[in-house]
């Protein structure tokens, strides 16, 4: 099986998802981002910080997704970066590593201007804008990093750089703050889903409830969409939630709703295999005493004998029948169990009858 964040980060690189996670973030679920106006662009963010002989450090980072929009919004074109961070479990420290990854594409942006300046013909203001490549009239492009959370849990880890400092509250104040964008299910109203106008609400909403079976049943019952989704879709959820789905692998559209009851049935039926081999053998054991107690008050060997094998074939009936067994299969099985003939098989069945 894939990996959960490995299936999580080729879905959300899908650009009707991106653009639809953030719609909901930003703009509380207006189309206003489309998926045609979004760029991928280079994941790696690399930063050339000094050490201590003043040799360049590289770091280098990789982000999930990372895409460039131009968004009209008011008839002003808004140039952004937009990042996405997929998380299948809680991440302690993920303010800070969202704080780094927007930090790097700061840094990457200011140095590719003054590459750019050093290789074109426009010339320094000043000796200030010379020495850091960055002219007054420059500026850097918004950078927002979204943490998409795939568990049905709540999000206990801190929401903000704040969160995670062993600080005291004088000091808060000097300490610039970063906050975690954040969409996790389990914090989304229910009413709120509707926002979303991709398969993305319906991912979304199937972890949220992944964990309560009873809901999550009356959920896709509830909502058409389940019952024709997309096979990423469907492939993406099961993985994350472990849910185990049964549905043909040629199919391109599934409807979760029979994959949720095919994988119940299947669940039932091996339940109850299970639940019959368990019996017999309990039966056996309780036959077995019986046969013990029942030679022993007949005083002889033979008897001792009889009653056990006696019990033994009983107990399992007994047993059979509770469980719902027919008595053709109760008969199949205690003639194959105990080597039996059929006459002898429903000799037995005729004495456990009487002894209802």
């Amino acid at each position: 099986m894939a990996d959960k964040d490995t299936v999580t980060k080729e879905y959300m690189q899908d650009s009707a998802a991106f653009a639809d996670a953030f719609n909901f973030l930003l703009y509380d679920g207006r189309q206003v981002i489309r998926p045609e106006q979004l760029k991928p662009i280079d994941t790696t963010a690399v930063a050339l910080p000094y050490g201590e002989d003043r040799q360049p450090v590289p770091i280098q980072k990789y982000r999930d997704v990372l895409k460039m929009v131009t968004a009209m919004e008011d008839e002003n074109a808004a140039y952004l970066l937009l990042g996405i961070e997929n998380q299948s479990q809680v991440h302690y420290a993920m303010p800070a590593r969202n704080m780094l990854y927007d930090a790097l594409q700061y840094v990457a942006q200011a140095e590719d201007t003054a590459k750019s300046h050093r290789q074109g013909s426009e010339k320094a203001a000043s000796g200030a804008e010379f020495l850091s490549g960055f002219y007054r009239t420059d500026k850097l492009l918004p950078v927002i990093t979204l943490t998409l959370y795939f568990g049905a849990d709540e999000w206990t880890a801190p929401k903000d750089l704040h969160g995670m400092l062993a600080a005291k509250e004088e000091i808060l104040p000097f300490v610039d703050n970063y906050h975690l964008h954040l969409i996790a299910p389990a914090e989304i109203d229910d009413g709120d889903f509707e926002k979303f106008h991709t398969e993305l609400r319906l991912a979304l909403k199937y972890v949220k409830y992944s964990k309560d079976k009873h809901r999550l049943r009356q959920v896709l019952q509830e909502d058409e969409g389940y019952t024709s989704i997309s096979r990423k879709t469907a492939d993406m959820v099961n993985i994350v939630t472990g849910s185990d789905l049964h549905y043909h692998e040629g199919e391109e559209q599934v409807n979760m709703c029979l994959a949720i009851e095919e994988m119940r049935k299947d669940a039932k039926k091996e339940g109850i295999e299970q639940g019959i081999e368990q019996g017999i053998e309990q039966g056996i054991e309780q036959g077995v005493k019986q046969g013990i107690e029942q030679g022993i008050e007949q005083g002889v060997k033979q008897g001792i004998e009889q009653g056990i094998e006696q019990g033994r074939i009983l107990g399992a009936i007994g047993i059979c029948r509770d469980l719902g067994l027919d008595s053709g299969e109760i008969l199949a099985r205690i003639i194959g169990k105990f080597s039996l003939t059929r006459d002898e098989a429903e000799q037995y069945m005729e004495m456990a009858s009487a002894q209802v």
